[in-house]
C-alpha cells in the first residue's frame, strides 16, 4: 500500500535571522535524499496556529526555537493539540519551554503558568501576590547562547533510544529553562525529564509510551548539529514517527470501508 507524504507543522515566526530556521530546508532534504523520509512542510506562524482548525490533517508537530513567538497563546495552542491528538511532536529551545508551559496550565492545573521572557513581573512558588503569574520558565543561571555541552540520558527512556547512547553532546543558543521549583508537581502531573547536563540541570522531556505515541523536547537545539547536511537523530524520530501516523490514519480508512 502507498501511503501519502506525512504533514508535518513548522510552528514558529519563520525569521531569515534565526539560524535554527534556515537549516530547515537543508535538513528536510538530507531526511529525503539520505533516510528516505519525505515530508510535507509547512509554516504555521504562532499567530495562526491557535485558530480551529490550524494543526488539521497534519502527522506531526514542530515548535521552533524563535522566541519570544509573536504569539505565546498559538505556540501553547500547537502543543496542546499535538498532546491531546496523539500528534508526534517536537519542541526544541523555546519549544521545550513552552512544552512545559502547556502542560503545567492544561494538566497540572497551573493555570497562571508563565514565561518571564513574556511575564518579567509574577511569583515564585509560596509567593504572596494572589492572581499574579507563576513563573514557571525563567532566566538560566548561566545563559546557553552559543553553548555546547553534555547531555547525559535516562536509561529506557525515548530519548536514549532516539539518540542511541548515554551521553550526547548538543548545541545551545538558549536564556529560559525551567523553574526548578515545579519539578515535582510537573513529574507528579506525568511528564518525564529524560536528559540533565553534568551539573543535574534538567535538557529534555517527553511522554511516556502509553500516554502519547511521540512527544519529546529539549533545550538544546538538534537543527544546528554537525554542518546541517545530515539530521540530528531527534529530528529522523520525529519523521519516521510522521511516517507512522500517516501510515496508521490511512489503515484506519481503509479499514472503515
Amino acid at each position: 500500500m502507498t501511503h501519502p507524504v506525512p504533514r508535518l507543522a513548522l510552528v514558529g515566526d519563520r525569521s531569515a535571522a534565526v539560524r535554527s530556521h534556515t537549516r530547515i530546508p537543508a535538513l528536510l532534504d538530507a531526511l529525503a535524499d539520505r533516510d528516505q523520509l519525505v515530508l510535507d512542510a509547512y509554516w504555521i506562524p504562532t499567530g495562526d496556529a491557535a485558530a480551529p482548525g490550524a494543526l488539521d490533517g497534519f502527522d506531526a508537530v514542530w515548535l521552533l526555537p524563535g522566541s519570544p513567538y509573536r504569539s505565546e497563546d498559538g505556540a501553547v495552542a500547537a502543543v496542546r493539540t499535538a498532546r491531546e491528538r496523539r500528534i508526534p511532536f517536537l519542541g526544541t529551545c523555546a519549544g521545550f519551554q513552552h512544552a512545559v508551559l502547556e502542560y503545567a496550565r492544561h494538566v497540572c492545573g497551573i493555570g497562571t503558568a508563565a514565561h518571564s521572557e513574556n511575564r518579567p513581573g509574577g511569583n515564585q512558588p509560596g509567593g504572596d501576590r494572589p492572581g499574579e503569574a507563576d513563573l514557571v520558565i525563567v532566566p538560566l543561571s548561566c545563559s546557553l547562547v552559543g553553548h555546547e555541552g553534555a547531555v547525559r540520558l535516562t536509561p529506557g527512556s525515548l530519548a536514549e533510544r532516539v539518540l542511541g547512547a548515554p551521553r550526547t553532546v548538543e548545541r545551545y543558543h538558549c536564556a529560559y529553562g525551567l523553574n526548578d521549583a515545579y519539578l515535582e508537581r510537573l513529574r507528579a502531573g506525568g511528564l518525564r525529564f529524560s536528559g540533565a547536563d553534568d551539573s543535574g540541570q534538567l535538557r529534555i522531556l517527553e511522554l511516556p509510551s502509553e500516554a502519547h505515541p511521540f512527544f519529546l523536547a529539549s533545550l538544546f537545539q538538534p537543527e544546528l548539529a554537525g554542518d546541517g547536511t545530515r539530521a540530528h537523530p531527534m529530528i529522523r524520530a520525529l519523521a519516521a514517527a510522521a511516517a507512522a501516523h500517516t501510515a496508521a490514519a490511512t489503515a484506519g480508512v481503509s479499514g472503515g470501508r
